[in-house]
This record gives C-alpha cells, sequence and structure tokens, in this order.
C-alpha cells in the first residue's frame, strides 16, 4: 500500500535517526506514528529485498550532462542497471531533454532514483531556458528574509517540476575572504548572523516546497584563496575560530531540520591532524565533528568525488571507500563506480564495514526518497514545462529581491535622490565591457541624460565641464558569479578624475568587491552598488537615483574601513514613476496582454498605424509597449522615444495646470468673469461667463470655429496671399507648416472672432475648444510670455517631461515625430511636425487647446503628479484640495458630466471611458486618438497615444470600435487585488 504524504513537510534532518533507532515506537501521536510507520515499512521492504550490490550501488550519484552525447547518456543507464546507482545529479544541459533523460532512467531503475541539481540560484545554474534567482552575494543585502524563503521557494518549485528532488543549496560559506575565487558570489556575505538567518530562510523555503536541502560546503570554504576544483586549499584556522565561525550556521540550521550536508575537500589541519586529508575524507571531520558533535542525522554527501581537491590523494575506487569509511552516506560523482562498489564490497565482505553501517546510510538513502515522494513515484509530464519554469510569479519575485538589494553606500549632501531636475544636466559615462543600455535608457526615463564617451580622458574631462552631475556606470559580464569584477588601472585613474573635477554618482553593477580597487572615495558624491549587471538591477539602480524607489539594502560584505558590513543608507521616495511587473502592483500580466491582440487588431485593420499604451498603478509603470508604426508605409517603427501630436490632451497638460496654478494663489476664482480677465471681453456677450462655466463647457460658447476658411481664395479654395506666404518675413512671422507662414495679425483676429462669435441659444453642456483659446490669450498677457516657455519652466522640466512640449520640430528630428494626416484642405502636404489642429497652427502651434507633443511616459509624468495629490520629484505643484476642486462635477443634475478642466466619466450612455472607472476618475482625449486618464481609487493611469487620424482624419474607425475604452476595460479585469 502506498501512502502520498501531504505537500507541505519538513525534511527534518532528526527524522532520519528514526530509522535506525526505536523511536518510532515512542511516537505518541497517532498520525505522526502512522505516517513514521508507513515509512518505515516501505523503507525496510526496500531494503531487505536488495542483494548486497543493489545496497551498495545506492551510496553513488553519479553526473548526467543531458546535452551530452547518446553514448554517454547509455553509460549512465549501464550503471542505473548494473551498479543500481541510487542517484543522479544533472549538470549542464537543457529542461527538456533532462525530464526525457530522468523519465528514462527511472524507469530503468529497480528503485526510482534520488535527482539531485545544483541550483544554488536556480536551475538556469546548470540549464538553459530555465529562470536564474540573483546571487546569494545580492540576496545577502536584503534586510526582509522573508523574501529569501520566498527565493527558496521559487527555486524549489522549479526543481520540482523537472523531477529534481535534491538542491545542493544553500551555500553557507561565509565569504571572509575576498579573493575567494570560488564562493564570492556564491555567499551570503561575511557576517555569520546574517549568512546563518538568510541560509534559514533560504533553506524552509526549499523544503517548505517538497525538495530537501543541502548545506554546503562543510566546515566552511569562504576563507580561502583558492579552488577545491583544482587543487586542494588550506583553511589554516584554530578550531576555536572554525566553530565560533564556520560551523556557526551549520548548528543552527540542523536545529531548524536541515535535511543535507555536504562536505567539501578542503585541508584543515586544526580539525584533522592526518597532514593532507581532505575534509571529506575525514572521519574525525565527517563523524567526529558533524555527526557525533553537531548531532546531524540527515544525509552527508561527499563534494564531488574527481575534484582535484580529493582525486590527487587516492586512486578511483579508493577515494569512495575512504569517504564511506569517514562517515559519508552519499558519494557525489566517483570517478569509477564499479571500482567504487568492488571496494566497498570488499570491505563489506572482510568486515571493515559492518551491516550496521551499511544500513544505516542506505536506508537513510531510502528514507529520503520516500521524503522527496518516490514510493509514490510519477514521470514527468513534458507539456509546457519550459513555460512553467519562467513564470510571471518569478520574474515578480526577481524584482522584489533585485529593489530591495540596492545598496547607497555614499550620499554626501544628499545628493540621492536627485531633484530639481530641471536646473540639471546630467551626463552618463559607462566604464567595464559589459552592457549598460538597460541603465541609460532607464535614466532617461526620468529626465535628458547625455551619453558621453571618449578615446582618452582629456577629451572625456572636457566634454563633462558642462555638466552638472555625472552619473558612471561600472558594468561587467552578468553571465556566471565568477565573472571578472575588477576596475582596470586606468578606469580607476579616470574615475579619480572624473570625481575630483565633476559631482559625481559611481553605480557598481558587480560585487561590492571590486571597490577596493579603489585607493579614495573622498571625490565621490554618491555610491551605489548593484551588485549584478542584469536589466533589472540596472533599471532598479536607475529608479533609486531619481526617488521612484528607496535603497533599502546593506553591504553584506566589508570594504575595508571605509564601508563595514552592514552599511546602507536609506534613500527617499520622491514619488517618481517606477517601472517593473504587473505582479508586483496586484495585476495579472496574462490579462494584459489582451491590450496587445486589440491594438495589434485595430492596427491591422488600419485604424491607426501605430500606437504608445502605457498602464501605470500604485506609481508604478507596469505596461509600457508601443505597436506598429508611424505611417502604413512601416518604414519606422514606434519607439519609446517617438513623440505624438496629443490634440486636446494639451487641454489637462498645458493650459489647466496653469490656470489651477492661479486659482491656488488667488488670482483667479471660479467666479471671475471673462470680462475681469481680459479686457477685450468688456461690453461684449461673453463679459460676464464665469470661469468655472467655460470650463466645464456649461457657457454656451460655439462648439467650434472653423477660423482658417476665411482665409482661403474664395475662388480656388486654398490658402490665400493676402494671408499666407512661403517665406518668413516682418508681415508674416507665424509659422504654421512646412514653407507656410501667415500674417502677424492673425491671431488679434482669432480673438476678435470668438468675441464677437454667438452665444448658443440654450445653456446646456456643449463641448467647445473655445474655452481654452481664451486662456491661451489671458495667460500670455498676465505672464508676458509664451505657454510654451511658461509651461516648460513650470512643470516640463522639473518633472523631467523633457518630451514634452509646443514646437516639437524645434527639439527632434522629423523621424522621432509621428506625422498626423496628409491635409488636402487647407495646408496641402502632409502635417509632420507641426500641430495638426487648423486654430493652433494658425497661432504658430501654441495653442492653449492643442498643440503639445509627448510619449506616452511624459504623459504619465503629469497625470501621476496629479493623482500624488500634486507632488511629483520632491516638488509640490498644487495642493491636493486644489486637483480635487478642478476634479469636481458640480453640474451633474444639469446633464454635465465635466470637472473644472477635466473630463470624467459618463453618467450614463455613450462617453470617454469603459464605464467601469470610478466616479472620482478623470482625464481627457484627443482628436488625433489619444486619451489620458487617471483613477484615484484604483490608482491607475492609463495613457493611449495614436495618430488615427493619418493619412486622412475622416478615418474614426478607432473612435466607432471604441479601442481605447475597450482597452480600459481589460485593464480593469487585469486588476487582482
Amino acid at each position: 500500500m502506498k501512502l502520498r504524504v501531504a505537500p507541505k513537510f519538513l525534511f527534518l534532518g532528526s527524522l532520519f535517526f528514526f530509522l535506525t533507532t526505536n523511536l518510532f515506537s515512542q511516537q505518541r501521536n497517532p498520525l505522526i506514528s502512522k505516517e513514521f510507520s508507513a515509512q518505515k515499512e516501505w523503507v525496510d521492504s526496500i531494503y531487505t529485498s536488495m542483494s548486497l550490490e543493489e545496497k551498495i550501488g545506492q551510496l553513488f550519484m553519479v553526473d548526467v550532462f543531458s546535452n551530452a552525447p547518446q553514448s554517454k547518456t547509455n553509460e549512465i543507464k549501464k550503471l542505473i542497471e548494473e551498479q543500481h546507482i541510487g542517484g543522479v545529479i544533472f549538470s549542464k544541459g537543457g529542461p527538456l531533454q533532462q525530464a526525457k533523460l530522468t523519465n528514462e532512467f527511472q524507469a530503468a531503475s529497480k528503485v526510482p532514483l534520488l535527482v539531485g541539481m545544483d541550483a544554488e540560484w536556480g536551475l538556469a545554474m546548470r540549464l538553459d531556458s530555465t529562470f536564474a534567482l540573483p546571487w546569494n552575494m545580492t540576496l545577502g543585502a536584503i534586510q526582509d528574509n522573508s523574501l529569501i524563503e520566498e527565493a527558496g521557494a521559487a527555486i524549489s518549485r522549479h526543481a520540482k517540476r523537472l523531477g529534481v528532488h535534491i538542491n545542493f543549496a544553500p551555500v553557507v560559506d561565509i565569504n571572509t575572504n575576498p579573493e575567494n575565487p570560488i564562493i564570492g558570489n556564491r555567499s551570503f556575505g561575511e557576517d555569520k548572523e546574517n549568512v546563518t538567518e538568510k541560509s534559514v530562510a533560504f533553506m524552509k523555503g526549499m523544503q517548505r516546497e517538497g525538495i530537501l536541502s543541502s548545506a554546503k560546503h562543510f566546515p566552511g570554504h569562504g576563507d580561502t584563496d583558492s579552488d577545491s576544483h583544482k587543487t586542494l586549499p588550506t583553511i589554516s584556522f584554530s578550531r576555536s575560530r572554525i566553530e565560533n565561525v564556520e560551523l556557526y550556521p551549520y548548528k543552527k540550521l540542523i536545529e531548524e531540520g536541515l535535511s543535507s550536508v555536504m562536505v567539501a575537500h578542503l585541508n584543515v589541519p586544526s580539525l584533522e591532524e592526518e597532514k593532507g586529508t581532505p575534509s571529506s575524507l575525514s572521519k574525525t571531520v565527517v563523524t567526529d565533528l558533524l555527526k557525533n558533535q553537531l548531532k546531524f542525522n540527515g544525509l552527508i554527501f561527499t563534494d564531488a568525488l574527481n575534484m582535484k581537491g580529493a582525486s590527487n590523494f587516492s586512486n578511483p575506487g579508493d577515494i569512495d571507500l575512504a569517504a564511506f569509511l569517514a562517515g559519508n552516506d552519499v558519494l557525489l560523482i566517483s570517478e569509477d563506480v564499479p571500482k567504487g562498489v568492488e571496494k566497498i564490497k570488499e570491505a563489506y565482505e572482510d568486515g571493515t564495514i559492518s551491516e550496521q553501517r551499511l544500513s544505516h546510510s542506505v536506508k537513510k538513502i531510502l528514507f529520503a526518497k520516500y521524503r522527496a515522494g518516490l514510493h509514490d513515484y510519477e514521470p514527468i509530464n513534458s507539456a509546457f514545462l519550459i513555460s512553467e519554469l519562467h513564470s510571471v510569479r518569478d520574474d515578480a519575485l526577481f524584482e522584489k529581491l533585485t529593489e530591495s538589494s540596492i545598496t547607497v553606500l555614499k550620499n554626501n549632501t544628499g545628493i540621492l535622490p536627485f531633484k530639481k531636475l530641471g536646473e540639471k544636466k546630467f551626463a552618463y559615462v559607462n566604464f567595464g565591457d559589459g552592457d549598460g543600455s538597460a541603465f541609460l535608457e532607464q535614466l532617461r526615463k526620468y529626465t535628458k541624460v547625455d551619453w558621453v564617451s571618449a578615446v582618452n580622458l582629456e577629451d572625456l574631462l572636457e566634454k563633462l565641464k558642462d555638466y552638472d552631475r555625472v552619473i558612471i556606470g561600472f558594468h561587467k559580464s552578468d553571465e556566471h558569479p565568477w565573472t571578472s569584477y575588477k576596475f582596470s588601472q586606468k578606469e580607476v585613474h579616470w574615475l579619480y578624475e572624473i570625481a575630483r573635477r565633476n559631482t559625481t554618482v559611481l553605480n557598481i553593477f558587480v560585487r561590492p568587491y571590486s571597490l577596493l580597487d579603489i585607493p579614495t572615495f573622498t571625490d565621490l558624491e554618491g555610491l551605489v552598488v548593484g551588485y549584478q549587471n542584469n536589466e533589472v538591477a540596472q533599471q532598479k539602480v536607475g529608479q533609486v537615483l531619481f526617488g521612484a524607489v528607496r535603497a533599502r539594502g546593506e553591504l553584506p560584505v566589508s570594504i575595508g574601513n571605509e564601508f563595514p558590513e552592514g552599511t546602507g543608507l536609506r534613500s527617499k521616495n520622491l514619488s517618481r514613476l517606477s517601472y517593473g511587473i504587473p505582479e508586483t502592483m496586484g495585476m495579472n500580466s496574462y490579462k494584459l496582454r489582451k491590450i496587445d491582440s486589440i491594438i495589434t487588431d485595430a492596427i491591422e485593420k488600419k485604424m491607426t498605424p501605430g500606437a504608445q499604451i502605457l498602464v501605470a498603478r500604485k506609481g508604478k509603470v507596469i505596461y509600457n509597449r508601443n505597436f506598429g508604426y508611424q505611417t502604413y508605409n512601416k518604414e519606422l517603427p514606434v519607439t519609446d522615444t517617438t513623440v505624438y501630436d496629443l490634440a486636446s490632451l494639451t487641454k489637462i497638460l498645458a493650459t489647466l495646470p496653469l490656470v489651477m496654478e492661479q486659482e491656488e494663489k488667488g488670482i483667479l476664482s471660479f467666479d471671475t468673469t471673462l470680462g475681469e480677465m481680459l479686457p477685450v471681453f468688456q461690453n461684449s456677450n461673453k463679459e460676464n461667463i464665469r470661469l468655472q462655466d467655460m470650463l466645464m463647457h456649461y457657457a454656451r460658447l460655439k462648439v467650434w470655429i472653423p477660423f482658417y476658411i476665411s482665409t482661403l481664395d474664395k475662388k480656388t479654395r486654398k490658402p490665400s496671399d493676402l494671408y499666407y506666404s512661403k517665406v518668413p518675413s516682418e508681415a508674416f512671422n507665424t509659422h504654421v507648416a512646412k514653407d507656410m507662414f501667415i500674417r502677424n495679425d492673425a491671431q488679434d483676429t482669432i480673438l476678435s472672432v470668438i468675441r464677437d462669435s454667438d452665444l448658443e441659444r440654450k445653456k446646456e453642456y456643449k463641448y467647445s475648444d473655445l474655452p481654452f483659446y481664451i486662456l491661451k490669450y489671458y495667460l500670455e498677457s498676465y505672464y508676458g510670455t509664451t505657454l510654451n516657455s511658461l509651461t516648460q519652466e513650470k512643470f516640463y522640466r522639473p518633472l523631467g517631461a523633457n518630451y514634452t512640449g509646443y514646437l516639437p520640430i524645434t527639439r527632434f528630428g522629423l523621424d522621432q515625430i509621428v506625422p498626423t494626416e496628409d491635409d488636402r484642405l487647407w495646408r496641402a502636404q502632409k502635417v509632420h511636425g507641426y500641430v495638426h489642429d487648423q486654430g493652433a497652427a494658425m497661432q504658430g502651434g501654441i495653442g492653449g487647446h492643442a498643440g503639445l507633443f509627448s510619449n506616452a511616459n511624459d504623459v504619465a509624468k503629469m497625470m501621476q503628479m496629479y493623482l500624488n495629490g500634486g507632488n511629483y520629484g520632491g516638488e509640490k505643484f498644487f495642493e491636493s484640495e486644489t486637483i480635487s476642486k478642478f476634479n469636481t462635477c458640480y453640474y451633474c443634475d444639469q446633464d454635465v458630466r465635466r470637472g473644472v478642466g477635466f473630463d470624467k466619466p459618463q453618467l450614463d450612455g455613450v462617453g470617454p471611458t469603459c464605464g467601469c472607472v470610478s466616479l472620482k476618475s478623470f482625464g481627457h482625449t484627443g482628436f488625433t486618438g489619444t486619451l489620458a486618464w487617471a483613477d484615484p481609487e484604483e490608482e491607475i493611469i492609463y495613457v493611449f497615444l495614436s495618430n488615427r487620424t493619418y493619412p486622412d482624419s475622416n478615418n474614426r474607425k478607432l473612435i466607432r470600435e471604441d479601442i481605447r475604452s475597450k482597452i480600459q476595460k481589460v485593464i480593469y479585469e487585469a486588476i487582482d487585488f
């Protein structure tokens, strides 16, 4: 009868002891007694059915490369069938082939095999197409050990899915030697308490998912400058030091139920008197110290017996016997299994090895197999294997771990996070031979950052003279934890000279020990450790620099006397947008993917050539994608830095915030009339229109006035020479489009036409651009400058919204600006680099209702500032009460859904949203196919930018199909919590 064990169990090392004692009969809990009885029954039945050769075979675990040729895997199968080996340890290869081989090997084995792997930071330590978590040195900087437990659990879920039963982790070596060539990043650090706490948490995470743990490398490989794969390292410390430091984690792990221990090949004279005897072959170390003194009853593995640290001292076969006689249970990667089996059999037959000794180890191995579920073995199902070994859940954990590790070591004068972006000029300089593109890309999401480089130092220093802040990134390959991490002498010199002359922040994406190469940190204003050079680490360091996330990590190792272990400064969160995985903000990535299909279908059906779509929640951008091309000829794909004509989003992103500022300062009030704002409206039919009514589109103003029509020749219906010139002059210097300039008095004419226009007969809600025409004239008159200058000074530069503004052709190349229409009615050209709206074009591209260009990321900054209650980047733009005041629907009972300037959700029927947003939400849409919406209740920002008007603004498919609202509905359906 087979007993299925509950999935959440602990591999308590002490439980192995029950197999060789009579304590089963002493169990008082009936459920526990029943479980132990079932285990003992299975173990005893297997053991008694075995021949001597089969019992000895259980002691061996051989290595398998799943990418090896068939001949090699056939040799393994032969060892299973003829030598009855007890387990295999998989190394290089791929998951699908490993699953296939595992199933084949298990089918060939009389007793199910114990499958092991070195997956210290995930299956990717050995396999392609699998997931890697951060290295232990990175995890050692994290202060929340519950995250370390989740790391252990994640790796174990993957191992279990691939049919692996034991992961040779955690590494509990205390890395007190910076020159350690083999441990380094594999260690949690140099402090025994931190290493122990992290190891315990990691182990608990592994074992709760049903995977055996294995602490290594006993008695401690952390303070050596040689590699036991190549030689026999010597640990020359006193026994007292070793017991107090190196053995400290083992004592705690054993108390917490450690499954197994791997014994290293080390020369430890204070523990083993016989000169040159590796610890793995030492009875004094394995039996006397580990089993008797530390009272460890779990499985004991040798480190690989083919390593030079062991194999240099004995012949194949002799090593296996010596390791078993020393007290090890499992002989890992024997150089010659048949010889090893033969030697142990001879020792058994001549009495050197007793039945009790053999039974002790073999039954422990069988017990481990039972606890791993091998009494109820099922083959691996390869369906969806690859996708299940790298899930969104894993990505979210990786992000949390990485973000929690980032460590600020120096922050002179509170330079970090960077503030007052509008007053600073930033440069990025890269050191090392690794890729730093993700870091630079992240920096540029916050402000303009120039990549500065030069062949020689003199030229570089000259180029950097004009910059207020120099951000240096030291990038080295992130391929594996043993990668070179040191600065070159040249880089140390260049760093010194740059820091001497510039306000400099150094960011290293390697192990902290690289800082030992730097003789002085005096001239550095900021110093940040990112630990690894992967994309997420680069992104998170960038987010720390700009105050989107806090730095919370602490240095797990000491860097000389300057930065002792535990150093870590907490940085501030300035409420700037961060970037990451949807699941970290309670959103479902799989559900959000429906956005891709909706917009892809829209592009295929020519509703728009392309689009930018951004979703943020709780201050984090969790979806930011570009689709299609700028035009249907598919020459220029849409990218993050592509800028769109925002059309009427200009109202809430340019004009309205200026009005809000004046209202907050008492310059304007909701009751201020047009006659009070602009004298030109005095004695007109608009003199007493209130600001509030105007902004809520409840002031009886005309819906639209086509100002440009009166400038056309009545016969040809083309732009009249009375109003336009192809070249600029004193009389014609307002730029409308390419080679098209309008008379300077056109703007005054527009204002006069608005003043003299009739009012609608009935006072009801009618959307109109005219209020924002009027506000442009008022604001520019009040301040004596243009909306372009005002918005840059007051909002865009301080926000780091460097892609936002009027007149894009003066700041960007045409290949970065999306065209909006092939205009055949008025301009007789492709509108490209100039505003699409005719009225704003007649105003030189600077309108209160239209004219603004931007990308989705910058639009989100403004919307996030509103959601933050007027704060962003450490600067206060508005009081939260001001935003609430303008975001209130005062005339809902009159069927006016609008706030004061902001659009609001529909009251009933058709409207700008999906109907699933909260009534507190607000935003606006734009004629060119744009939308920006913010919801305070769900803390969601949604930005949709397109040029559905290209090549013909009569193309209303995007609007008819309600694409923007359909996507918004998907966003809300993707909320998990």
